[in-house]
């Protein structure tokens, strides 16, 4: 097995819970409050860690007790945070998330010493790419780390998976660097400029074929509790193939970081070895066990846990 790379954001996650949630302009009794380890990139690398990965954290937090907790949530996960940086004066990232009665959450981030992460630290870390088999990327740091990140990943080896999450456009060159794109259904309609793609009834080969159009020939699109479709046109032709994932049979409690969960056990199982498909199958069911509990780091599960609700 060769080790995992997750480049970006870390986010001291301040949950409020409620049985709906406000609408504009309304106040609403909450139910609970928690203050928990977060951020995309360090919840897919804990993740990852957790399922039985060799994993390298690069980012920032401020020299604050939000950051010293996020190092030793990833520390204490098996995550090497020896490439994330300490700022003083800048305050760690921070998500407002609220979570209703059924799971369903809604999200504000609020950037802090991620802004901060730049070209130079990933640079200044290059020696962490040597022998990567995944880097994981998503878009809560600025583009250019991003880009620097996907192209040293490239240079090593290593397949480059950029969850397109929050969505932007994305320069060609970025394009250019991305082996597996990942996105959620609204993603995928922003990206392509047509309506989110339907889970039934989907023509999900012209679908591929304007995924390929863009620049991407292999792209996972997750669909909530209807699973996922992992388009893989890597092989030789004009033809993907085409996969739908139904999603895990689970009683939902808190969704938060279930795509994140998704990311790490894809990354996981290619450095592992497996194709895409098989990744895909088992990250799968990795989200749907971080979707029974609370909290984003505190439900991921262990590749035993995983195996046991898949197998169940």
């Amino acid at each position: 097995m060769s080790h995992v790379v997750v480049v970006g954001s870390l986010n001291a996650d301040l949950t409020l819970y409620a049985e709906r949630m406000p609408l504009p302009g309304e106040t609403v009794l909450g139910t609970d409050f928690v203050i928990q380890p977060g951020g995309k990139s360090a919840n897919q690398a804990v993740a990852a860690a957790r399922l039985g990965a060799d994993v390298r954290l690069i980012g920032a937090v401020g020299d604050d007790a939000n950051g010293a907790m996020l190092l030793d949530s990833a520390r204490n996960s098996g995550v090497d945070v020896s490439a994330v940086r300490r700022i003083d004066g800048v305050p760690t990232g921070v998500a407002g998330i609220t979570v209703d009665a059924q799971g369903e959450n809604s999200i504000v981030i609020v950037a802090g010493a991620n802004g901060e992460l730049s070209p130079q630290d990933v640079e200044q870390a290059s020696s962490v790419f040597d022998g990567a088999a995944a880097v994981c990327l998503c878009l809560e740091v600025s583009q250019e780390t991003v880009l620097a990140a996907a192209r040293a990943g490239r240079a090593a080896g290593a397949s480059v998976i950029l969850n397109l999450s929050p969505f932007a456009p994305i320069p060609a060159d970025l394009v250019a660097a991305t082996d597996i794109l990942l996105v959620n259904a609204h993603e995928a309609g922003q990206l392509l400029g047509r309506e989110a793609p339907a889970a039934e009834g989907e023509d999900w080969a012209a679908v591929a074929a304007a995924f390929a159009e863009a620049g991407f020939r292999r792209v996972l699109v997750t669909l909530g509790a209807q699973g996922v479709v992992v388009l893989d046109g890597a092989g030789s032709g004009d033809d993907a193939a085409i996969e739908r994932i139904a999603a895990t049979r689970i009683e939902p409690v808190d969704t938060t970081g279930s795509g994140d969960a998704f990311t790490g056990g894809l990354a996981a199982r290619l450095a592992a070895g497996d194709s895409l498909m098989e990744a895909a199958r088992y990250a799968s069911v990795a989200a749907a066990h971080a979707a029974t509990g609370r909290g984003a780091q505190a439900s991921y599960g262990t590749d035993a846990d995983v195996v046991a609700l898949r197998d169940r």
